[in-house]
C-alpha cells in the first residue's frame, strides 16, 4: 500500500509539471510572437487602426480618396505607405512638403480608410511583389506602361469639375497629353497649381516655344514682367466653345469669344458705344495680335498700312506710302505725320459723342 501510494502522489507530482512546463511555453510561444510583432513596421492599414475621433475631419477635397483602381492590376492589394516608403525614400521626402502630402496625411490620420500613395498609384501589392513589371502600378511617366486615358482618369476622380469639364475634346487631350505633362504633385516645384516647373508661363513654355518667343517683342502682353500669366487669358483643360473660326474663338479659350477674353481687362473697349466700328465689334484679332508685336500697341501692321487694310480709297489719298508724305516731304499726308491716321480718328474703338461717326475725339 505505501509503494501504491508513493507512486500514485509521483504521478500527480510529474503531471502537475507538465502543466506548468505546457503553460510556461504557451506563454513564451505568445511573447515571442507579439514580440516580433512590436519589431515589424506598420502597414498603415485601416485594419490596423482606428479612426480618433477627437480629430478635425478630412478636408473636403481630399474627404473622397480611395485607392485608385488600376486596370492592369485588378488582383492587387492595398499595402499601405510604409511599405512605398521602404524603397521609395526620395519620393517620399520630396512628397512631404506637397499640398497632396499634406492633405491626405491629415485625412488619412482621420479616416484610416483613406490611403496616401496609393490614392493616385492603385494598390501596390502587386508592384512589390515585381517592381520591375510594366503596368502593376498606375505611374505617370511614358514609359511607365500606364496608358494615359488611366492616368487622366484617376486624377479627374477627385478634380472632376471647374475647369476640367471641358478636358474630354480638348486639343490637349486630342494631343494625347497627361496631367503630369503640366503638374508634379510629388513635388513643390511652383508656389500653386503643383506645376511642373517653377511657374504656368514656364510649362506652358515647354512645348510652345514660339509662343513664348512672341513675348520678347518691343510690344508685348506684361507676362515676362510677372503682371499676368497664360491662365489669365486661356484655359489649358479645354475651351467652352469653338465655333472653328480662329478669329472669333481661339485655342483653349477662357470665355466665348475674343473679345470677351480681352474685355476681362480692357473693359473701356467693350462700350456700348454710340458709333460702332465693325471690325472692332467683330473681333480684336482684326487689328492686335495678342502675344507680343514689332509694332505699337500689340498692332499686326503699322499706322496707315493697318486702317488701309479697309480703307484704301476713302476720304484720303490711299496710295502707297513715299517720301514725300512724310512731314518733312514735299506733300505731307495726315494719315503719315504724328499718330497716323489716330492723329485724328483716336477713338478708334468706338465713340459716344454726337459728332463721332468719323470716330474724332
Amino acid at each position: 500500500m505505501d509503494l501504491r501510494r508513493l507512486g500514485a502522489v509521483f504521478a500527480a507530482a510529474l503531471l502537475s509539471c507538465a502543466l506548468v512546463l505546457a503553460a510556461s511555453s504557451k506563454g513564451l510561444a505568445q511573447q515571442q510572437r507579439s514580440d516580433i510583432a512590436k519589431t515589424l513596421p506598420a502597414t498603415n492599414l485601416s485594419s490596423e487602426k482606428q479612426a480618433n475621433p477627437n480629430l478635425p475631419p478630412p478636408a473636403p477635397g481630399f474627404a473622397n480618396a480611395r485607392v485608385a483602381n488600376n486596370p492592369q492590376a485588378p488582383d492587387a492589394k492595398p499595402v499601405g505607405e510604409k511599405t512605398c516608403i521602404a524603397c521609395h525614400q526620395l519620393e517620399a521626402d520630396h512628397f512631404t512638403h506637397t499640398l497632396h502630402a499634406l492633405g491626405l496625411h491629415v485625412a488619412n490620420r482621420s479616416d484610416p480608410n483613406i490611403p496616401v500613395c496609393e490614392a493616385c498609384h492603385g494598390p501596390g501589392s502587386a508592384h512589390a511583389q515585381n517592381p520591375l513589371g510594366k503596368g502593376l502600378i498606375i505611374a505617370y511617366t511614358k514609359n511607365g506602361g500606364t496608358p494615359i486615358e488611366t492616368q487622366t482618369k484617376t486624377c479627374l476622380a477627385c478634380h472632376a469639375g471647374g475647369p476640367r469639364d471641358h478636358w474630354s475634346g480638348s486639343v490637349h487631350q486630342r494631343n494625347g497629353l497627361s496631367c503630369s505633362d503640366c503638374h508634379n504633385p510629388m513635388s513643390k516645384f511652383s508656389v500653386e497649381g503643383s506645376m511642373a516647373k517653377r511657374s504656368i508661363n514656364d510649362t506652358c513654355a515647354t512645348c510652345h516655344k514660339d509662343i513664348r518667343e512672341q513675348f520678347n517683342r518691343r510690344s508685348h502682353m506684361p507676362l515676362p514682367e510677372g503682371q499676368m500669366s497664360c491662365d489669365d487669358c486661356h484655359n489649358p483643360h479645354g475651351a467652352l466653345t469653338n465655333n472653328g473660326n480662329p478669329m472669333l474663338n481661339f485655342p483653349l479659350s477662357k470665355t466665348n469669344t475674343v473679345n470677351e477674353t480681352c474685355w476681362q481687362c480692357h473693359a473701356e473697349k467693350r462700350g456700348p458705344f454710340l458709333w460702332e466700328h465693325p471690325p472692332v465689334r467683330e473681333s480684336c484679332l482684326n487689328c492686335h495680335t495678342p502675344h507680343g508685336s514689332n509694332q505699337n500697341t500689340l498692332l499686326t501692321l503699322p499706322i496707315p498700312a493697318l486702317c488701309q487694310q479697309c480703307h484704301a480709297s476713302s476720304a484720303h489719298t490711299g496710295g502707297l506710302q513715299t517720301r514725300q508724305g512724310t512731314a518733312n516731304g514735299a506733300r505731307p499726308e495726315p494719315q503719315m505725320i504724328g499718330r497716323g491716321c489716330l492723329t485724328c480718328h483716336a477713338s478708334i474703338h468706338g465713340s459716344n459723342a454726337p459728332s463721332g461717326p468719323r470716330f474724332h475725339e
